[in-house]
C-alpha cells in the first residue's frame, strides 16, 4: 500500500491538522531517516506551504491545532508541537502531553537547534544588529530610565536565555529583554 493511499484512510481523506479536504499532500516529517507513512501526514496545501516556509505562517490558520494536538497519531503530535512552539503558544506546549520517545522526535527535527532572539515584531536579531526601545525601561542598579526610542547598536545576544540581549545605552552595558526592541536597518 502507498503512503498516500495509507494516509488517506488513515485521515479519511481530510488534512490531519485543519479538516480542509482540498490539494493534500504527504508531508515527511524532518529527519527523514526511513519513508513509512508512521513518519508522514497529511496536510492541506495551505498548511503544507505554511509549514515549509514558517515565515509565511498565518497565526490564525493555525488555530486548528487546539484540536488537532489532541491526535492519537504520533506524527500529528509531533508536528502540532512543532508549531505550538513556532507560535510561542506555550501555554497549549505545556497542555500537549508527549511521551518521552515522542518527545525526543520531536526535538530531534527541529531545524534551528540553535537559540533564536527576536525583536517584539518576531523579526530574528542577530549579534552586532541595531535595534530601538519600544518602552521606557528603568534601568535596576544604574539610576536612569533607558527612553522609548533609544537606539541601541552592535548588540550582543544573551547564549543562554533567548528573551535577552545586551548592548549599550547611555556609556552603559545593559541587559535587554528581547520583547522591548525593534530591530533597525
Amino acid at each position: 500500500m502507498s503512503i498516500e493511499k495509507a494516509l488517506n484512510e488513515r485521515s479519511g481523506s481530510v488534512c490531519e491538522l485543519c479538516g480542509n479536504t482540498e490539494g493534500l499532500t504527504v508531508y515527511a516529517l524532518p529527519p527523514v531517516t526511513e519513508n513509512n507513512s508512521d513518519k508522514c501526514v497529511l496536510l492541506c496545501s495551505t498548511c503544507n506551504s505554511q509549514v515549509e516556509e514558517p515565515e509565511t505562517m498565518d497565526a490564525d490558520h493555525w488555530r486548528c491545532l487546539n484540536d488537532s494536538m489532541w491526535s492519537t497519531v504520533p506524527a500529528v503530535q509531533v508536528l502540532a508541537w512543532r508549531l505550538l512552539n513556532q507560535l510561542k503558544q506555550f501555554d497549549l506546549v505545556d497542555m500537549l502531553y508527549l511521551d518521552e520517545e515522542t518527545l525526543a522526535w520531536a526535538k530531534s527535527g527541529l531545524a534551528e537547534d540553535e537559540a533564536k532572539h527576536v525583536d517584539s515584531n518576531g523579526v530574528r536579531l542577530a549579534g552586532g544588529d541595531s535595534v530601538v526601545l519600544i518602552k521606557d525601561l528603568v534601568v535596576k542598579g544604574a539610576g536612569f530610565t533607558a527612553k522609548r526610542g533609544t537606539p541601541v547598536r552592535n548588540i550582543s545576544l544573551v547564549k543562554d536565555n533567548v528573551e535577552h540581549i545586551e548592548g549599550k545605552v547611555n556609556g552603559q552595558q545593559i541587559v535587554i529583554l528581547t520583547q522591548y526592541v525593534k530591530k533597525t536597518n
